[in-house]
């Protein structure tokens, strides 16, 4: 297949050279910003894309689940109260891609923030896509966008200045551990970021950049 066939959906670059192929899909990585995608005509549509997503079942009850957003809570929460101190109830946050259980956001009244809850399939209300706000978390939710420069420009609109942006996402290594990498086999997965992708892009938005373990970042909009 040749990478011809479509542009880098963050940059839109046209350097794309072939990274990865397996029995399903080819994994293209972007020679400006390192984002390795998936071409369109390999993506699921809307309604076996949602199929997928029907399958997980995140619950507040899911101790586990809860454990797991913590890792991008717990960080973000200690970034906010650095900012604004310990009482965060005057703030307004937006969980973007919420999932069926808006878990995260349960996580965030437990310690007094506030967060509006948007997803495609389980919240679609764009009213709150029309508000500002002082944090935006995405948890696993980047790598299932196709248009990666559309849903940044969005966030960075909905976005507050002197606000932070929270997204977990694993992150792309080498070609070899690619490879073998379990996470590509999500066929819901179709954009894959690295340490490289995410520097490129908080250069490029004059956001300051955050990596923070294996899959949080946190980026500061000025």
């Amino acid at each position: 297949m040749s990478s011809t066939s479509y542009c880098c959906p963050l940059c839109h670059s046209e350097q794309l050279f072939l990274f990865c192929q397996d029995k399903r899909r080819h994994y293209f990585r972007c020679n400006v910003c390192a984002l390795v995608s998936v071409p369109p005509s390999q993506h699921l549509n809307a309604e076996a894309e949602k199929a997928q997503y029907d399958k997980h079942d995140n619950s507040v009850a899911d101790e586990g689940y809860k454990t797991f957003l913590r890792r991008t809570w717990t960080p973000l929460k200690s970034c906010l109260q650095q900012g604004y101190g310990p009482d965060l109830s005057a703030l307004q946050g937006l969980d973007f891609g919420c999932g069926e259980g808006a878990v995260l956001s349960q996580l965030a009244a437990d310690d007094g923030a506030v967060m509006a809850n948007y997803d495609l399939y389980y919240h679609p209300d764009t009213q709150v896509l029309e508000g500002r706000y002082d944090f935006i978390t995405m948890t696993e939710v980047i790598e299932h966008i196709a248009d990666a420069a559309a849903i940044i420009d969005k966030l960075d609109t909905l976005l507050k200045p002197g606000g932070t942006l929270a997204v977990m996402t694993k992150r792309v290594l080498d070609a070899d551990a690619f490879s073998r990498w379990h996470y590509k086999n999500d066929v819901t997965h179709i954009c894959f970021y690295s340490d490289e992708t995410f520097h490129w892009l908080a250069k490029r938005q004059g956001w300051h950049c955050d990596l923070i373990g294996a899959d949080v970042v946190l980026l500061h909009k000025p």
